[in-house]
């Protein structure tokens, strides 16, 4: 990765990963606009558009080749599918808990995402944590705690949202693939899965591009929505250091969290509120980590 190119360099990787997360941030909005649709059926339009326009992309860039090859063997095809797996359950429970008023307990389970991403570290890959991210790991979970009485039960959909992209995580450490490679192996592998359910509701009578021309745009903009993302994301791996996009990736769940509390009115009482200071308070001591680091980085440099 490239952290250390010019500055024009570095002020793109920044806009780009702004522009990604800002972009995931507002995908409520977007899937509230399919709302038309059963969640399963989104995330098969989505895993199919988006198919469709990654191996347009990689086609042009003659990277097919790629994929290729790593689905050739067994455990290539292995790790693959089941990154796959993990990729279309986090996004169907999304989209679900979109659809279903809980746009406020996904929020939560991205703002706990890159504290499961520092536990699975160290009990998978035997990654030391310094005492500043065990104790925003504690708080974090602290955070969780205060949200049982919230949503009165288990916030099952922030937990297993949170489980799943950690998960995610660690399987595509282990997968052959890169970042765009991979993403095209996975959708392919569920394109299958995709094509069958949409065939098997068109029978029932669904309409595969809904009921009308704005409907098939949505429809088809589910591709745009995955890919742009992802690919500006991809850009600001490869020009920005990995502190500056962990910081940058809490705009994501903050949008989600101001858009299920202010546009969409859920719920928030003051032992939620509660849960979210714990959970930013937890961010902030990530965050002032993440800089002593990059700064101690630069001195020893």
């Amino acid at each position: 990765m490239n952290t250390t190119g010019s500055e024009p360099e570095s002020r793109s990787g920044v806009a780009s990963a702004v522009v990604a997360f800002f972009l995931w941030g507002v995908l409520p909005v977007f899937w509230k606009h399919l709302g038309f649709l059963p969640p399963v059926s989104i995330i098969a339009h989505r895993t199919i558009w988006s198919l469709v326009l990654l191996v347009l992309l990689m086609g042009w860039r003659r990277q097919l080749g790629e994929v290729v090859r790593g689905l050739s063997s067994w455990r290539g095809a292995g790790w693959h599918l089941l990154s796959g797996s993990l990729l279309a359950s986090n996004w169907l429970l999304y989209v679900w808990a979109t659809l279903n008023g809980r746009i406020l307990e996904g929020a939560l389970g991205y703002y706990l995402n890159p504290f499961l991403n520092m536990l699975f570290g160290a009990w998978f890959f035997g990654e030391r944590q310094n005492r500043r991210q065990l104790l925003a790991v504690g708080i974090a979970l602290a955070g969780v705690a205060c949200q049982f009485p919230a949503v009165k039960g288990v916030p099952w959909v922030a937990l297993v949202l949170a489980i799943t992209f950690a998960l995610y995580a660690v399987v595509r450490k282990k997968a052959p693939l890169g970042a765009l490679g991979g993403l095209v192996a996975e959708t392919s592998l569920m394109a299958p899965l995709a094509v069958g359910w949409l065939a098997w509701q068109a029978v029932r009578g669904e309409a595969w591009f809904g009921h009308g021309g704005a409907d098939a745009l949505w429809i088809v903009g589910t591709g745009l929505a995955t890919a742009t993302p992802l690919l500006c994301f991809g850009h600001a791996t490869r020009t920005i250091s990995l502190t500056t996009l962990g910081i940058l990736q809490f705009i994501g769940p903050t949008l989600q969290f101001l858009i299920g509390w202010r546009l969409y009115g859920e719920p928030m009482n003051p032992v939620r509120l509660l849960s979210f200071g714990l959970i930013w308070t937890a961010v902030g001591i990530y965050a002032g980590d993440a800089w002593v680091k990059k700064a101690e980085a630069k001195r020893v440099a």
